[in-house]
C-alpha cells in the first residue's frame, strides 16, 4: 500500500518527518517497508528558470536556427541558439542554464553546457515540453503566460512539489488501512496517546452536499440478494463533462503509482485511496429501463468486462445489472458497454458493501484481481458507504461541472446491532505481561472509534467499529490497545518468562523426525537396509561374541542368517552400490534396530547411523576437492547433538572397535551412547568398497533419555560485546581437545562462553611425540562490558590451568 505523505497531511496537522511517522506507524503494526522520495519530474528541473526573450534574429549560417538574447534574472543576458520554429522576441520561456541536468520524456538525461552551434556560442537551451519531461510535445518551445516572473525556478512556476511515499506492508486483516484516512487515524491515535498532544483526523467536509434544483428522474435500485450485498447506495449526476483531470488530482494519483484516465474515473480512484471505499461510475444512458438490480448471475450468462474480454458467468457470481443484462461484476470489474466514455453526460455513481466471501470466490473464479476486489474481499467499512458517495459527488461537481440530480438511494439490510466484546483488565495484563491502567485502555479504544458501552472495576464492554472486521474476541481488542500503547514498550522481564522445563513427553518418533530433518538439511540422504546379515562375516570381525548373535532357526539363505548387531553392513552395501554407478560423494543416514542376545533375552535397540565418503564439498570452481576425513563425521554428530539440545553434555574418548580404526567413543554424562571412526580395510574389502568410509552409530534410546533429562530454558542474549583471545599450545600427542576444554571452563566459570579448536599441526616443526593446537576463547559478561584487566586475569587463570596439564604456550 503506497501512502503519499503530502496527501496524508491533508487529514492530520503534524510536524513529524516522513521518517518519524514511518517509525511510529511500524510500532503500531503498520509496517512501513520503505520511505521513497518522490519527484514528479526527475531532478525537479533544477537549473531551469523563467526567461524573457528580448531579441530573436536568424542565425547567419543556418536557416532553421535563431540567435536569441534572453534575460534570466542574472544581470547578464544569455546568448542562446534555438531551433524551435515558434521562438520569438517578447516571449516568456523556460531556459535550462549551463549545468542544468534535464531528464527527458524518453528517459534520457543530458547536462547543459556552453557550446558552439554553427560558429555561434550558446549559453543554455530554451526548452520544449518533452525536453523538460512534462509531456510529449516537441513542435516548439513551451511558451509561458506573460505574467511569469523572470528568474523564477521552473519547479515553482509549474507548481511541481516533491513528496515522500510510504510503502506499507499490510497484513490481510488490516483493510482499515487501505486508504489514507485509515493510516492517518492510526498515526493520530499513536501520537495523541504517546505524547499527550491532541492530534485528530480532519475528515473531508461533505456538509455542502445537497441535491441540485434541476432534478431529473432517478435510477430505481433493487437488491435481490441482501446477504451478498448488505448495503447499496447510489445517485445520479447530470451535465457531466468527461475530460482530463486537473493537475492536483492527476499528481495525487501519479504519486501513489496510478495512471490518470479521465476526471470521472480518477475521482472514484481518488476516493478509494482516500477512504478505502471502492466506487463505480456507470454511464446512466447505457442502463436499460432506468434500473439497477443487484442479483446473482444466471448460469452461462455472457458478459463483456472493461478489459474487452467476454466471460461466461456462474450462478454464484454477484452482478450489478440493469433491466436486461449485467453491467458490472460486483466489487470486481465494470462492464464494457456501461463504462464511462468521452460521450458520457449522465452518471450513476455506486457505493456499496459486498459480502467479502462472495467477491473473493468470484474474483478467483474469473482470474481477476483489482484494487476494488482487493478491498471488498477483505471487508470495507459499511458505515462509510453513503459518506464516500457524497464525497465523490462533490468532487465530481468540482472537476466535471456535474449537477447532483437525485437524492442518495440507500438500501441498507445490515443487522441492527454491531459486535460487542467484553475485555477484562486482568486478562489484558496476563496476555501482555504489563499493567496498563483502565483509563489508558479506554483512551486508546476511543481514539480508534471503539464505543465504551459499559465499564466497571474489572473491565469494559465495547462496541466494535464497523471498519474492524477482524475484531471478535477479547484478545483482538487487547492487540488494538497494545499496538497503540507500543509493542516496543513491552519490557523484557529480568526473570525467565517460564521456568525451565523437561521434555518429559518426547516420543522416539518425534526425535527421529527432528534428527532426520536436520540431517536432510545437512545434505544427507536417508537409506533403509535389510535387517539380516552374514553371520560368518560378523563372527570373523569379532564385533561381539558368537553367543550374542541372534540367529535365525530356518534362514532362507546362508548369507543372511543373523539379525544385524550393527547397521554398518547395510550401509557399506549401499556405498558400494552407489560407487559402482559413479556416485562417489555420499552422505547417508539410517534409522534402524540392532539385535543382541542377553541373559534376559533378545535385546533390540533403536539406532541411527551416519556415513560419509568422497569429497567434503560438491565440485565447484572455488572448492579444493578435499576428501572427507574422520573429524568431518564427528562434526556432523556434534551438530546433531546440538540440534537435540545436548551438545554441551557430550565428549569423545579413544576406544578400540572391531570394525572401526581409529575409533572414538561418544559419552554423555559418563554413559557410552555411540561410536565414530573410519571403517577398517577388512570390512571395506568384504563389501567391495574401494574408498575410505567414515561412520558413526548412535543409540537413539540413550539420546532420547538425555533429551528428556535436559531442561529447556530461556536466557536473554547479552547486549555487551564479546572478546576473543587465541592461544597456540604445544601438547603431548595423546592429549585430547575435550580435556583442554574442561580445564579452561574449570579455571574460568563466569565469563568464558566457548572454546574452539581451529588449527592442528603435527610435523617436523614440533618435537617428536608432540602436536600443536590453536585454541580460540570467547569471553563475555551479560551485565557489563569487559575491561582489558578482567580479560587478562581470566586468560591468566586459563593459561595456568593448561600449563599444569602439560601444555606449553608457543610464541
Amino acid at each position: 500500500m503506497r501512502i503519499s505523505w503530502n496527501w496524508l497531511k491533508q487529514y492530520i496537522d503534524t510536524d513529524l518527518t516522513p521518517q518519524q511517522a514511518a517509525a511510529l506507524l511500524t510500532s503500531t503494526g503498520l509496517e512501513v517497508e520503505s520511505v521513497e522520495h518522490h519527484e514528479p519530474i526527475k531532478g525537479m528541473l533544477r537549473g531551469v528558470v523563467v526567461g524573457h526573450v528580448l531579441e530573436c534574429r536568424k542565425h547567419p549560417d543556418a536557416d532553421r536556427l535563431s540567435l536569441c538574447k534572453v534575460d534570466v534574472g542574472q544581470g547578464e543576458l544569455l546568448r542562446i541558439v534555438c531551433g524551435a520554429p515558434n521562438v520569438a522576441a517578447g516571449q516568456k520561456v523556460l531556459v535550462a542554464t549551463v549545468g542544468a541536468d534535464l531528464c527527458m520524456n524518453d528517459g534520457t538525461c543530458i547536462v547543459i553546457r556552453k557550446s558552439k552551434i554553427r560558429g555561434q556560442e550558446s549559453q543554455g537551451m530554451i526548452c520544449a515540453e518533452d525536453e523538460l519531461g512534462l509531456g510529449p510535445g516537441h513542435e516548439g518551445i513551451l511558451v509561458l503566460d506573460p505574467s511569469a516572473v523572470v528568474g523564477t525556478p521552473a519547479a515553482e512556476q509549474l507548481g511541481l512539489v516533491s513528496d515522500h511515499v510510504l510503502e506499507i506492508g499490510l497484513t490481510p486483516n488490516r483493510t482499515d488501512a487501505l486508504g489514507h484516512i485509515g493510516v492517518a487515524r492510526d498515526l493520530a491515535a499513536a501520537v495523541t496517546y504517546r505524547t499527550g498532544s491532541a492530534l485528530s483526523v480532519q475528515w473531508p467536509d461533505v456538509s455542502s452536499f445537497q441535491q441540485d434544483e434541476e432534478a431529473s428522474p432517478t435510477i430505481a435500485v433493487e437488491v435481490a440478494d441482501p446477504h451478498a450485498c448488505p448495503r447499496y447506495a447510489g445517485l445520479v449526476l447530470t451535465q457531466v463533462k468527461v475530460g482530463p483531470s486537473p493537475k492536483w488530482l492527476s499528481d495525487r494519483l501519479r504519486t501513489i503509482g496510478l495512471k490518470p484516465i479521465n476526471n470521472v474515473v480518477d475521482v472514484t480512484n481518488y476516493v478509494q485511496h482516500e477512504l478505502g471505499q471502492p466506487l463505480h461510475a456507470f454511464d446512466a444512458a447505457q442502463l436499460n429501463g432506468g434500473r439497477i438490480v443487484v442479483r446473482m448471475a444466471r448460469a452461462g450468462e455472457p458478459f463483456t468486462t472493461l478489459d474487452g474480454r467476454e466471460r461466461t458467468l456462474d450462478a454464484a457470481d454477484l452482478v450489478i445489472a440493469d433491466a436486461v443484462r449485467p453491467a458490472c461484476l460486483a466489487g470486481t470489474l465494470g462492464g464494457l458497454v456501461s463504462g464511462v466514455s468521452e460521450a458520457t453526460t449522465t452518471v450513476f455513481l455506486e457505493s456499496a458493501f459486498f459480502d467479502p466471501t462472495t467477491v473473493r470466490r468470484m474474483a478467483r473464479r474469473h482470474g481477476l484481481s483489482t484494487d476494488a476486489s482487493f478491498r471488498f474481499e477483505r471487508g470495507v467499512d459499511p458505515d462509510r458507504t453513503v459518506y464516500a458517495l457524497q464525497r465523490a459527488a462533490l468532487l465530481l461537481k468540482e472537476v466535471t461541472g456535474a449537477r447532483i440530480a437525485s437524492p442518495v438511494i440507500d438500501v441498507d439490510r445490515r443487522p441492527a446491532h454491531g459486535r460487542e466484546v467484553r475485555l477484562e483488565f486482568a486478562h489484558l495484563e496476563r496476555l501482555t505481561g504489563i499493567p496498563i491502567p483502565g483509563d489508558n485502555v479506554v483512551r486508546v479504544l476511543e481514539l480508534l472509534d471503539f464505543t465504551v458501552r459499559e465499564r466497571d472495576a474489572k473491565g469494559v464492554r465495547v462496541g466494535v467499529p464497523a471498519y474492524r472486521h477482524d475484531v471478535y474476541r477479547a484478545a483482538d481488542v487487547i492487540e488494538e490497545v497494545l499496538r497503540i500503547h507500543g509493542f516496543d514498550e513491552v519490557p523484557l522481564p529480568g526473570r525467565l518468562l517460564c521456568p525451565p522445563v523437561h521434555q518429559e513427553r518426547l516420543p522416539l518418533e518425534t526425535l527421529r523426525e527432528r534428527s532426520g530433518a536436520h540431517l536432510a538439511a545437512r545434505g544427507f540422504r536417508e537409506i533403509m537396509t535389510a535387517s539380516l546379515v552374514n553371520g560368518e562375516r560378523i563372527e570373523q570381525s569379532n564385533l561381539t561374541s558368537p553367543g550374542a548373535l541372534v540367529r535365525l532357526l530356518n534362514p532362507l539363505s546362508a548369507e543372511l542368517d543373523v539379525m544385524r548387531p550393527t547397521l554398518l553392513p547395510g550401509v557399506l552395501e549401499a556405498v558400494a552400490y552407489n560407487a559402482n554407478r559413479q556416485r562417489g560423494d555420499l552422505r547417508f543416514f539410517e534409522h534402524g534396530r540392532i539385535y543382541r542376545n542377553t541373559p534376559d533375552g533378545v535385546a533390540e535397540r533403536e539406532t541411527i547411523s551416519l556415513a560419509i565418503t568422497g569429497r567434503r564439498w560438491r565440485e565447484r570452481w572455488r572448492s579444493n576437492g578435499r576428501k572427507v576425513e574422520l573429524p568431518d563425521v564427528k562434526e556432523e554428530v556434534e551438530l546433531l547433538l546440538e540440534r537435540m539440545g545436548i551438545g554441551d553434555q557430550a565428549h569423545w574418548s579413544d576406544m578400540e572397535h572391531a570394525l572401526l580404526e581409529p575409533a572414538h567413543g561418544l559419552f554423555i554424562n559418563g554413559r557410552l551412547v555411540g561410536v565414530a571412526g573410519e571403517v577398517n580395510a577388512e570390512q571395506l574389502k568384504h563389501h567391495d568398497v574401494d574408498r575410505p568410509v567414515f561412520y558413526a552409530e548412535l543409540d537413539e534410546e540413550a539420546l532420547r533419555e538425555a533429551c528428556v533429562a535436559t531442561p529447556i530454558g530461556f536466557q536473554e542474549p547479552s547486549r555487551y560485546p564479546a572478546v576473543r583471545r587465541d592461544l597456540s599450545l604445544l601438547l603431548d600427542q595423546r592429549t585430547q581437545f575435550d580435556e583442554l576444554r574442561k580445564l579452561a571452563f574449570a579455571a574460568e566459570r563466569k565469563i568464558l562462553k566457548s572454546v574452539d579448536l581451529f588449527d592442528v599441526y603435527q610435523g617436523d616443526k614440533v618435537p617428536a611425540g608432540k602436536k600443536s593446537y590453536a585454541l580460540g576463547f570467547v569471553l563475555q559478561d551479560s551485565a557489563a562490558t569487559l575491561t582489558d584487566e578482567q580479560v587478562e586475569k581470566a586468560m591468566a587463570r586459563i593459561r595456568k590451568a593448561l600449563a599444569a596439564a602439560g601444555a606449553e604456550l608457543r610464541g
